[in-house]
């Protein structure tokens, strides 16, 4: 089957849902699928199969920045590759997103797959609902990848919504060679911005004893600040961003993965990375995050926000070697059942269910006129393909 697979954000930049449909695209390729990847890129594209659609903007959007491409030459890019790709199906990641995957919603006349990744609150969800309603009913199948995701989803446009989960890419963590460490070692990856809890997390490592360090990855907002405040702790090592190579060697190599959020998170496929490289997670608990760990079996999961709980969470995860290595074994049985291969599969019948159903018919241009019945017919049955 010709898929293409839309990102509304930039694939040269790191992020959630980027990483997403470019691990999706590989798996689907060992599968003997011609994947395409269209979205925005800053610079050059990070590998081949991708179709690059323009720089992106940051768009400030659920108390982060996105990195979209809403002007013109984006979408008119957009159309043209729709155009001369002759794609059986499209698959939009976050489809009302500002955008490719809007603009591809709005004028391709295949069937269109839409997966919705974002939780929590949106507002564009909550005043442009009747717009988006409409719109959203051109999808031939609807999918969510988490309880939380298909909350938000369905409160702004109704319809019904599979439910996949993210997917983890076993082999580049697994297989990862572990960063060579002398002392306890905690890592840390995501945006240095409030919601995802490092003031919290440098503050509960504040409260645990010698010898340890810690490694902080990625940048953002709140990072000199941070640094600042804690100039004085020489334990912290501030790496910024590194290759992806890099962050699988790190997670492999730490004696724990520290995911301390406040909110905001949909599905914590960052812990699903750590269990498969075979780290110990301590995180916060979020529903997002109780999508990819268990409390208590594959993960130890504190009250958001709560340095003293999280500060002892990971002194027992440290000190407790027989307690940690249970955490690593049952990891990595989770991270087997959210493979990226799984998922895959899991996404073949919908793919054959939304060429079975055809295009809505309802796109600009398109010559087709069959109506869409994706907000009131669940698609064929994709089997055990749920995340719990």
């Amino acid at each position: 089957m010709r898929i293409g697979l839309v990102s509304p954000y930039s694939l040269t930049r790191p992020g959630g849902v980027q990483g997403q449909v470019l691990g999706l695209a590989r798996s689907l390729r060992t599968l003997g699928h011609d994947v395409r990847v269209l979205g925005p890129c800053d610079g050059a594209p990070p590998e081949p199969g991708i179709i690059a659609l323009g720089n992106s903007v940051p768009i400030e959007a659920n108390g982060s920045i996105a990195a979209l491409a809403p002007d013109l030459p984006a979408q008119l890019r957009t159309i043209r590759a729709l155009w001369d790709e002759e794609f059986e199906v499209l698959h939009l990641h976050e489809p009302l997103a500002p955008g490719p995957t809007s603009t591809a919603l709005l004028t391709a006349d295949v069937p269109l797959v839409g997966t919705f990744h974002a939780a929590g609150t949106s507002t564009s969800y909550r005043y442009l609902q009747p717009l988006l309603r409409y719109f959203a009913d051109w999808l031939s199948v609807r999918v969510a990848v988490s309880k939380d995701a298909r909350a938000l989803a369905a409160a702004a446009i109704g319809g019904h919504f599979e439910l996949l989960f993210n997917g983890v890419e076993i082999s580049r963590f697994a297989g990862a060679d572990p960063w060579p460490t002398t002392v306890p070692t905690i890592t840390f990856v995501g945006r240095h911005e409030p919601r995802k809890g490092l003031a919290q997390l440098l503050e509960a490592v504040a409260l645990l004893p010698d010898p340890l360090e810690v490694w902080v990855m990625s940048d953002g907002p709140q990072t000199a600040e941070l640094q600042a405040r804690h100039r004085g702790d020489r334990r912290i090592v501030w790496l910024g961003r590194v290759t992806d190579e890099e962050k699988a060697r790190r997670l492999a190599g730490a004696d724990v993965f520290c995911a301390p959020s406040l909110g905001g998170e949909s599905f914590g496929v960052v812990l699903a990375e750590a269990m498969a490289a075979g780290t110990a997670v301590v995180a916060s608990d979020l529903a997002g995050y109780r999508n990819a760990a268990r409390p208590g079996r594959d993960a130890l999961l504190v009250p958001p926000g709560d340095v003293t709980a999280l500060a002892e969470a990971l002194r027992t995860v440290l000190a407790d070697a027989p307690r940690r290595a249970a955490l690593v074994r049952a990891g990595h049985v989770r991270a087997e059942e959210l493979s990226m291969d799984r998922l895959a599969a899991c996404y073949e019948p919908l793919y054959a269910e939304a060429v079975r159903r055809g295009p809505s018919g309802r796109a600009w241009g398109s010559r087709y006129r069959a109506r869409s019945r994706a907000a009131r017919a669940p698609a064929a049955t994709i089997g055990s393909c749920s995340s719990s």
